[in-house]
């Protein structure tokens, strides 16, 4: 499955790609910023003179610099006219209303605009193997990330200063950037899911919730481990065995073929039979490639069919107000007869 594919399913002449993922995957660009135009006839990235160097050299696609004597829409309206029809798809989800109002005034030979939604995008769900591989090697980044930071935590450092160090260690071991903003959620924070590090001091007895990731090639990892300073107590050992059941249960029942929906509710059939249904309101987990969040899903609701090469994370948690959460996450490959786990940072239950 290709490009020409959506040109086919959607009977277009033409399409504009300006989803800067998008436009990396089909073009090679990575930039982020322009215009890719695609006909059978033509292969086009419309960009400005800050990435045309650079666009020449990581594109096969020819290379058209646009300034303000020669706008994107000059350009495209030569493109246009040079084609036997006009029927032009475009990004919906990508794309501003203003630029859409502007391209339809000043692309008036289009005859019929035809929104593609995430049809682009649904190309990237299964990954080539070169893809898998700087996947792996991202999330192996995020490991020896984890394993230098348990080094690291003390009582009295604040969150932030424990994102800032964990964040070091990933630059440290290869990263280009994190896919994300880092995640460190201490004692009754731990019960935010997506809790913002603040400088609050991590004390003993506090669980620490690090949900942490970087950028490898381009491709995102994404972990999360729920750690203990000092001692854990009998109540925080139940929920923390709890949520590592659901984890690891349901990833031995991975493989393509399962549905979406289904796998989610593996862990939420375990959390719920538990009694801490209500405490866990996020989503099972989501595909990971060049953006951190990418389709399917694995909720209530994701009905696509796990095929062979989709990335998946696996991350159950359950969060109690005014006492903390635990969440474990893992970044897996399915693969025909099962998975591969990529994240390889013991789950077992971590005391400082």
């Amino acid at each position: 499955m290709g490009i020409d594919s959506v040109l086919e399913e959607f009977k277009l002449d033409a399409l504009l790609i300006t989803d800067p993922y998008n436009m990396r995957y089909i073009s090679g660009f990575r930039g982020g910023e322009g215009t890719l135009y695609i006909s059978r006839n033509n292969k086009v990235l419309i960009t400005d003179s800050r990435y045309t160097e650079a666009a020449g050299k990581e594109s096969d696609f020819t290379v058209i610099e646009s300034n303000r004597n020669h706008k994107t829409t000059d350009i495209l309206l030569k493109l246009l006219q040079e084609e036997n029809g006009v029927i032009l798809g475009y990004e919906d989800e990508a794309m501003l209303c203003k630029t859409f109002r502007t391209y339809q005034k000043e692309l008036p030979v289009v005859k019929e605009w035809v929104p593609v939604g995430g049809a682009v995008t649904k190309l990237r769900q299964i990954k080539t193997e070169e893809e898998i591989g700087y996947l792996r090697q991202a999330e192996a980044i995020g490991d020896i990330a984890f394993s230098k930071i348990l080094d690291i935590i003390r009582p009295g450092m604040t969150e932030l200063e424990i994102q800032a160090e964990l964040e070091y260690q990933l630059m440290k071991a290869g990263a280009s950037g994190t896919s994300f903003d880092t995640i460190v959620a201490s004692g009754i924070h731990s019960s935010m899911p997506h809790a913002i590090p603040t400088d609050k001091k991590v004390e003993m007895g506090d669980f620490i919730t690090m949900d942490f990731g970087c950028r490898y090639m381009g491709y995102c990892s994404d972990m999360t481990r729920t750690i203990v300073l000092g001692k854990a107590n009998d109540k925080q050992k139940r929920i923390y065995q709890l949520v590592l059941k659901a984890n690891c249960i349901t990833e031995s029942f991975l493989h393509a073929g399962m549905i979406c929906r289904e796998v989610d509710k593996i862990a939420r059939d375990i959390i719920t039979n538990a009694g801490y249904g209500r405490y866990f309101g996020h989503g099972l987990g989501h595909s990971v490639g060049l953006e951190i969040h990418e389709s399917p899903a694995c909720n209530t609701s994701d009905t696509t069919v796990l095929q062979p090469n989709m990335i998946m994370t696996i991350e159950p948690g359950v969060y109690l107000p005014g006492f903390g959460g635990v969440r474990i996450e893992d970044m897996v490959v399915i693969t025909r007869g099962g998975y591969e786990n990529l994240s390889h940072s013991t789950k077992e239950l971590i005391e400082l």
